[in-house]
């Protein structure tokens, strides 16, 4: 039976790409026959993607389709007008709050995406959360029946050294901290850099802050970032901008600790890629962060820079408390396996009689 997907994009290197390949792998290994339609699309991936447009012509009622709902596009509007078998995995929509002193296009298209979620109500057969956080959300939205597909991830992508010139510029030697994320207000990218600091200040002088994220966009708010780092009179916090795949490989290899201090995560990727590389991961319990890291690593409970200097001092120093961390996040990633999420999505797909 053919199951396919449709995104706005597929983008290279993006979680919720990668795992759209994962779930056309799955669904291939499953029997079925299965393809992915977007709008955008990297030219790199090409070769493993169809024009949306082009569905039409395939389109039936013994379909099934998987949408990856995003703020409004052409896709969306195809896919509540087709006779397919609908299933719809929602990502979350940052709160539109997060942007209003930084990013006015941000701010209206995250207010207009939630908004457009609402109007989908009843028009599904099954929407889906990646995380319990996520499903409940649509669960308040009204839509029946919820449920939750975790992101499948491609964890061997990072079984490679990384990029040798990234390694040789940041050196070793020097206690790293590192962040990953896209440089935005709901990140918090200020409360890391404050913890930072009286990590340096109070407990170990030689060490390093490396903050991996993409700042385009948000140059108001970087900039407010890089004001924070003057007044502090702080040295060796390192913003990389965009990086490319192998350069995040090899700063994830560089770094001794992984700190989130998000303010909301529909998910966290980037904590299990931390597990995956063994990293010890220090986490603020918000949005999705606790599920998502599924009894791995440790959370932080309260927003206390100075307390979590003193976390993140015990984790280099405590070597025993270092590698409890790291044996934590590898359990925790027995969640994620491909077989598992196989299973669950193979679960999902019979509630909508697709399997």
């Amino acid at each position: 039976m053919p199951i396919h997907q449709f995104a706005t994009s597929l983008t290279y290197g993006d979680a919720i790409s990668d795992e759209m390949l994962e779930i056309r792998k799955a669904l291939q290994r499953l029997g079925h026959e299965s393809e992915i339609f977007v709008k955008f699309y990297d030219p790199r991936l090409a070769h493993l993607v169809r024009d949306y447009r082009e569905y039409r012509r395939q389109s039936s009622a013994r379909n099934t389709v998987i949408f990856h709902f995003s703020i409004g596009s052409a896709v969306s509007k195809m896919f509540f007008r087709i006779p397919d078998r609908k299933v719809m995995i929602y990502h979350n929509i940052t709160p539109y709050a997060f942007f209003l002193d930084n990013h006015r296009i941000l701010t209206r298209e995250c207010y207009k995406g939630r908004l457009e979620l609402r109007l989908f109500t009843g028009k599904v057969g099954l929407a889906l959360g990646d995380s319990e956080y996520n499903r409940r959300e649509l669960e308040e939205a009204g839509y029946a029946p919820t449920g939750v597909l975790p992101i499948v991830l491609d964890f061997s992508k990072f079984d490679r050294p990384g990029d040798p010139l990234t390694a040789e510029i940041y050196g070793k030697g020097r206690t790293t901290i590192l962040y990953v994320g896209r440089v935005i207000p709901a990140k918090k990218f200020e409360d890391v850099i404050k913890a930072f600091y009286w990590y340096k200040t109070r407990f170990n002088r030689d060490s390093r802050l490396i903050l991996a994220g993409d700042t385009r966009g948000m140059e108001r708010y970087t900039a407010g970032l890089f004001e924070l780092v003057a007044r502090l009179r702080l040295s060796d916090v390192h913003f990389t901008g965009h990086i490319e795949f192998d350069q995040l490989v090899a700063l994830y290899r560089l770094a001794d600790v992984y700190l989130s201090l998000s303010a909301h995560e529909g998910f966290g990727v980037p904590l299990l890629e931390a597990f995956y590389l063994g990293l010890p991961v220090a986490a603020l319990a918000s949005g999705a962060v606790e599920e998502t890291m599924n009894g791995g690593g440790a959370l932080v409970r309260a927003k206390d820079p100075l307390r979590t200097a003193a976390l993140l001092d015990r984790i280099v120093s405590d070597t025993d408390f270092k590698a409890r961390l790291v044996a934590s996040g590898r359990r925790a990633l027995e969640k994620y396996s491909p077989e598992n999420i196989g299973r669950i999505l193979a679960e999902h797909l019979r509630r909508v009689g697709a399997a």
